[in-house]
């Protein structure tokens, strides 16, 4: 008796856009709250702090210290890697699929996004490490004081420490590739794939992108600046 294994739902391709497009959500949604968390920086030191420390006491008393935030944390980690798990995979097959080159293989007519996905990848990833070593744990940051979270963000983006503030624009920036991209290729999964609809689909994406990356770089230009210290 032959046993015929079959691949789980989840492992086909269909499966890992829905890891891909459920993941990205979750991604998504946590960026939007973190970018309208970071502007409550503009109502003052005050309610910076306050925000900041509420973020340490979510859940009490059913959860206790800062409980919630390990757990985001972990649902954030499960996510990223999920998604990065999901996207190569999905590459692999695509190439697996097209062995062979043509000898005079056309230029590929995909968006600068698509095309530079890997190394963007690799500049967030950095970022992230160094933002977790930087404004969570304190190591890399001048003041380092976790009761003081708004003078943790003012010495961060000084204009002594320009190259954070190029780092974290990059970073930024690669990210708002990412987004567009990512929300493109929702759109069109949407149905948006008549040519009409695909120029919507990317006008969205891209207002999107802006207004998401706009949002985070405002805080760490306003500290160079002077606006906010």
């Amino acid at each position: 008796m032959v046993v015929t294994r079959t691949r789980s739902p989840i492992r086909s391709n269909v499966g890992l856009k829905a890891v891909m497009a459920v993941t990205g959500i979750i991604l998504v949604l946590f960026l939007i709250l973190h970018m309208i968390g970071n502007l409550k920086v503009f109502t003052g030191e005050t309610s910076f702090d306050h925000y900041a420390h509420w973020l340490r006491d979510i859940g009490k008393p059913l959860l206790p210290g800062v409980w919630f935030l390990w757990i985001q944390r972990g649902v954030l980690t499960v996510a990223v890697v999920a998604h990065i798990a999901a996207a190569t995979a999905l590459a692999r097959r695509s190439r697996a699929a097209r062995p062979v080159r043509y000898a005079h293989r056309p230029k590929v007519q995909g968006s600068y996004a698509a095309r530079t996905m890997r190394w963007g990848g690799v500049i967030i990833l950095l970022f992230v490490i160094y933002h977790l070593l930087d404004l969570t744990t304190g190591h890399l940051n001048p003041v380092g004081d976790p009761t003081r979270p708004y003078a943790n963000v003012v010495a961060d983006f000084a204009p002594e420490r320009w190259y954070v503030t190029l780092f974290y624009t990059l970073a930024v920036v690669a990210l708002g590739f990412h987004l567009r991209h990512g929300a493109f290729s929702a759109f069109r999964s949407l149905g948006q794939q008549t040519p009409k609809g695909e120029r919507r689909a990317r006008t969205a994406a891209l207002v999107f992108a802006v207004a998401l990356c706009a949002g985070f770089l405002v805080v760490p230009f306003a500290v160079l600046t002077g606006l906010v210290s």
